[in-house]
């Protein structure tokens, strides 16, 4: 019994240590995934600005379904394409937010607000 509690407490240990380095690898993803996001949208906000100074509109639902199209495309799973369509339908709102928010500002900017 002693040996089985023993073989237990080692099974555990080896659990948990495996679990923490997989909560580690995904931290590290995380990270990645923040600072990914923040150059996309960096780069979506020089994007408003160059629309904003020809007078584009924000909203390209053309171009919207060229990038979702695109990420479905490339997706080789484990995620569904729905899951991959539903997080990027999130990033797009997200930047079409963003370029609104920096065209509103260029706007106030150059009216003296």
């Amino acid at each position: 019994m002693d040996k089985n509690k023993e073989a237990s407490g080692a099974n555990s240990t080896n659990i948990s240590s495996r679990l923490d380095e997989f909560r580690r690898r995904i931290d590290a993803f995380d990270e990645e995934i923040v600072r990914l996001l923040n150059n996309r949208a960096a780069c979506a906000n020089e994007i408003g600005e160059v629309k904003d100074s020809v007078g584009m509109e924000t909203y390209q639902p053309s171009r919207e379904e060229d990038v979702l199209a695109h990420v479905r495309d490339v997706n080789a799973g484990p995620l569904a394409n729905d899951a991959i369509t539903r997080v990027f339908e999130q990033i797009i709102d997200e930047s079409r937010r963003l370029e609104r928010l920096t065209s509103e500002k260029v706007r106030a900017e150059s009216s003296g607000e």
